[in-house]
């Protein structure tokens, strides 16, 4: 397996930030060391988000490997030369002249990998094997570290592609609750349409802003009126509906 741990040296003047006259919104960030768990069609999307934010330190992990399919739901350019290689070499490359402070490892998070959460302060998981879920689940909430967690149900009943995006919370304190909930699907489904057919960009990065627009409300950068700790978007009809699970 390659060994792709990248830290990034440069970095770009936020002028955004300024020009908008927002800066005093960015305090919530100021300590924050946030991790992207699962760089796919989602988590490549919500790095892209990621690594334009004042967080200063991010950390990213996926095991694979970039292939032709893996670019039909990436953000960015494609060179010839990324295919077959690790993802996060990918990754790393892409923003290796954007900003300082983002490492990026070709490793998955389990038990062996726990230690690579260490200092972690915010998570979002974006997996798609439920298993796999799990064990980060326990992991994270074991560590007080809230994250939140992105999926899709896709189907084909009427023919054309159906189901929901879906972005939930789990607090410190409230984790393992939200967990016990059954939100998300811990554990493989033999049967999945979004594990077979991935060319899908556009919900995956829907999915990818969804998680971002409520992890900036919990850091103070949006307005919250509702709290909620699990969203889901409905493809049919475009549909958003929340849940605050007080």
């Amino acid at each position: 397996m390659i060994d792709a741990r990248l830290t990034l040296r440069c970095q770009l003047q936020d002028t955004l930030t300024s020009r908008a006259q927002i800066s005093d919104l960015n305090a919530g960030f100021a300590d924050e060391t946030a991790a992207v768990i699962g760089l796919g069609g989602t988590g490549a999307y919500l790095l892209d988000l990621l690594v334009k934010t004042p967080v200063p330190k991010i950390r990213a992990f996926d095991g694979d490997i970039y292939h032709v399919h893996t670019a039909f739901r990436s953000p960015g350019r494609l060179s010839k030369e990324e295919l077959r290689t690790a993802k996060a070499s990918v990754y790393g490359d892409r923003y290796d002249n954007f900003r300082r402070g983002l490492t990026v490892e070709t490793t998955y998070i389990g038990e062996a990998t726990a230690d690579r959460l260490d200092g972690v302060t915010f998570a979002f998981v974006c997996v798609d094997k439920g298993s796999s879920r799990a064990g980060i689940f326990d992991l994270l909430i074991s560590r007080n570290i809230p994250f939140i967690d992105v999926g899709m149900g896709l189907n084909r009943k009427h023919g054309p592609i159906a189901g929901m995006l879906r972005a939930t919370y789990y607090p410190v304190g409230d984790g393992a609750a939200m967990r016990d909930r059954k939100l998300a699907d811990l554990s493989d489904v033999a049967d999945d349409i979004y594990r077979s057919n991935i060319q899908i960009g556009e919900l995956n990065a829907l999915n990818a802003c969804l998680a971002m627009i409520r992890y900036k409300q919990v850091r103070g950068l949006y307005r919250d009126t509702e709290g909620y700790r699990h969203m889901l978007f409905g493809i049919d009809d475009l549909s958003l509906t929340g849940d605050t699970y007080d």
